[in-house]
């Protein structure tokens, strides 16, 4: 794949389920075009990884990437996507099939699994949404109760 764009995903989540969060690289001729670090709500770590994916591919149909290869860490989405395991999960499974419904847009789409330590950079953007909410959450703290009450 000579013209391929190589995308790097990752989900993350504390707790199982707990808050969530993804992690995309995109790049082109090793050079970054996008990345996406963002929240995602409660999730499983599961969903996590399939909502990374499903990001990274409407991301690159914006960009108008006709290939791409696409690297996870996440063996059961790689396994799932590749046919080797069933989807017995009816969650995933939606999940699933808006994968194969975006992968529809390209000209060729690849799936490689790949080690966390190949998968850095996806990762830390990640862990980064998921601390930068943490943070967040930490300085919503409600107001003592006699700021409320008046005299």
């Amino acid at each position: 794949m000579k013209d391929a764009w190589d995308i790097f995903i990752d989900g993350a989540c504390r707790g199982n389920p707990g808050p969530g969060a993804i992690g995309v690289v995109i790049t082109r001729d090793d050079k970054t075009i996008a990345e996406i670090s963002r929240t995602i709500g409660e999730v499983t770590n599961n969903i996590a990884e399939y909502l990374a994916l499903i990001y990274a591919l409407q991301e690159a149909l914006v960009l108008k990437a006709k290939e791409v290869r696409i690297f996870t860490d996440s063996e059961l989405v790689y396994r799932q996507l590749t046919g080797v395991y069933r989807i017995k999960n009816e969650h995933l499974k939606v999940y699933f099939d808006q994968v194969l419904h975006l992968k529809r847009g390209f000209e060729r789409l690849e799936i490689r699994h790949v080690s966390r330590e190949q998968n850095k950079a996806a990762d830390k953007l990640a862990n980064n949404a998921l601390e930068n909410f943490r943070k967040k959450q930490a300085k919503m703290v409600a107001p003592a109760f006699s700021d409320i009450v008046s005299e």
